[in-house]
Formats: structure tokens, sequence, C-alpha cells
């Protein structure tokens, strides 16, 4: 039995509903499947019921946005207590700043005389989106690419919205540390999210000695390269090792960033990220 530990669902900028995340990890053969959407855990009552029912566990996750030098570094939380107050209020000040990045794109593309709406944003997203939900970069791209300022949601990107690129905005956040205090004070487990995008491997050692739990070493977007060098430095530290196709659904066929399932690791290392139970603390 193996599972996938992070994919994203209509509660960020996932295509699928959460239900969809649970029956396609079915159909992939997992054991288990984690829902890990941005800067909020509004998916995962609809995924834990549609796991009750498929007979599929569902890890409760998120995935926390930080910035650390200059860069954004995400945190996956795994077993977060999705009822804690505190941690909703301070995942709601996440989206908050979310929405100012969003305005700050909006107004560079603008700039650029690219005619486009934060309400066009949102008008695209309202027939999926509930409260507590997210709206991102790749809601942006959707309206973009459907008012004929690019050919596909990948060139919105390269052009417009990636890091370094013409709108590209980044206001300021939370560093790694706080997100990763944050989920312990939720009960949870912090893990650094796909540590070989950042191409700063003395950055990812300086998170590590920051209170994490774990290290995503098998990542859609990690060469094997990449994954035989996390490995090793999560066995030198002594964290977790996780795995994560990082799934944001299917469009027009194609999977991103990869198939659920594509990237997965034994369903044993769960027992590592759930917190004690009571009879073992």
């Amino acid at each position: 039995m193996e599972a996938d530990l992070h994919s994203h669902t209509t509660a960020s900028d996932g295509i699928q509903a959460p239900r969809a995340n649970v029956q396609m990890a079915l159909e992939a053969g997992l054991g288990a499947i984690a829902i890990t959407d941005h800067d909020t855990i509004s998916g995962v009552a609809e995924a834990l019921a549609a796991g009750s029912e498929l007979g599929l566990i569902v890890v409760p996750g998120v995935e926390i946005s930080t910035v650390a030098n200059g860069q954004d570094i995400h945190i996956l939380g795994y077993y977060i207590d999705i009822e804690n107050e505190q941690f909703l209020q301070r995942l709601a000040s996440l989206r908050d700043t979310r929405d100012i990045r969003n305005e700050m794109i909006i107004a560079r593309l603008q700039e650029l005389g690219l005619e486009i709406t934060m309400d066009e944003v949102i008008q695209e997203v309202a027939n999926i989106k509930r409260k507590g939900d997210t709206v991102g970069r790749p809601h942006i791209a959707a309206v973009l690419l459907n008012k004929g300022y690019v050919s596909t949601i990948t060139e919105a990107f390269d052009r417009y919205l990636a890091a370094g690129a013409a709108a590209y905005a980044n206001p300021p956040r939370i560093e790694p540390a706080t997100a990763i205090a944050w989920i312990h004070d939720a009960g949870g487990k912090a893990v650094l999210a796909h540590p070989g995008i950042y191409h700063d491997d003395a950055l990812v050692e300086a998170i590590t000695l920051q209170g994490l739990d774990g290290i995503e070493v098998y990542h859609a977007d990690h060469s094997p390269d990449d994954e035989l060098r996390y490995q090793a430095l999560a066995e030198r530290t002594g964290l977790l090792m996780t795995a994560g196709s990082d799934f944001h659904g299917v469009r027009d066929g194609v999977a991103f960033h990869a198939a659920i399932g594509s990237k997965r690791i034994g369903i044993e290392v769960l027992d590592r990220l759930q917190p004690l139970k009571e009879e073992q603390l």
C-alpha cells in the first residue's frame, strides 16, 4: 500500500473537486491520498467523507506559502487539527496576503496593456469556489488564456506570472519557521515541499534546522539526482521522507504537475506523520 502526499483541489488552484482526487487515488491503486491545498483546508472535509465512503485513507493537509531569501518556499502540513480555530485564523491571514498579491499582479498586467480585472478572475472561478477557498495565479492565467493573450497556461506563467516574469509580484509573507510553528501548534507535522525547485540547497539545509519533520524527497519536478541528494539529506538529518505528485488536475488531457500516484511512498510513513496517541505520550 502506498500514498501520494501532495495534491490540490478546487479549494485552491486545482481543477478537480476534493472527492474527485480521492476517486482518482483509488483508481491509481493508492492506499492513501493527502489533500494539501494552498493556505486553506476547506476541501479536506469533503475528501475525508469521500475517503470514508470509498475505503481510502485521506490525510488532512495544507501547503503554506512562505518566503525566504526573496523566494517562495512552501511548507506542507499533515494531520493538522482542521477545527483548530487559531490555525484557521492564521490561514485566513495568509489568504488576505494572497488577495493582495493577486491585485498587484492584475495592476502590473494592466500596466502592460492587458485588459483584465480582478472581477473577471473572480467570475472565472465563481462556480467552483466556496468560503475559505483560495484564488491564485492559475486562475489569472485562465482568464489570460480565455481572452487570447496567451495560447496556453504555461505561456501565461512564462511570460507574465512566474518568478521573474513581467507581472510577477511577491508581497511580504511569513517565514518558513513561522509556518512550521503554526503546523506544530495545530498538532501536525511539517514537511518541506519540493526542495529541488528552489535551486538553493544551502537554504534548504538551513530550513531543515528550523523544526522540520520531513522533506518531500520524491516530487514530480525532481530529477533522479535531486531525489538521491534529498534522500541523503533526509538520512543525514533524521527527517522523514515523503512523496507527492503535486497533482493540480487534468486540463485538455494533461495532468498538472503530474498524475495522482505518479510519485508515491510506502503507507507506513503515515504512522510517523500522525500525532502521538495519548498512550504513547
